[in-house]
C-alpha cells in the first residue's frame, strides 16, 4: 500500500506543478504513468481528457500528505504503549 499512496503522492505532485507532465498526461497517459510505476488499463483511457486546475490538484495533494502525517502518528503512538484508558485519566 505504501508503494501505491507515494506513486499516487508523486503523480499529483506533478500534476500540480509540472505543465510538461501534465501535457504528456493528457497525450499518452499510459506511458506517462507507467514511468512512475503506475500501470494503466489502456482499455480504460477515455478519448477526450480533461485535467483538474493545478491549484485543485495542490489541494488534493495538500491533503494526503496531511492524511499519511497524521497515519504515521498514529502508528507511533500506537507503538508507544499508552493506552486511551491511561489518557483520559
Amino acid at each position: 500500500m505504501k508503494k501505491t499512496v507515494d506513486q499516487l503522492s508523486a503523480m499529483l505532485a506533478k500534476l500540480a506543478t509540472d505543465d510538461d507532465f501534465r501535457d504528456r498526461m493528457l497525450g499518452d497517459p499510459v506511458r506517462t504513468l507507467r514511468a512512475l510505476g503506475i500501470e494503466l488499463d489502456p482499455a480504460k483511457v477515455p478519448a477526450a481528457r480533461t485535467l483538474p486546475a493545478k491549484q485543485l490538484v495542490a489541494a488534493d495533494h495538500a491533503a494526503l500528505e496531511s492524511k499519511q502525517a497524521g497515519e504515521r502518528s498514529m502508528v507511533l503512538f500506537l507503538l508507544s504503549g499508552i493506552s486511551t484508558a491511561r489518557l483520559a485519566s
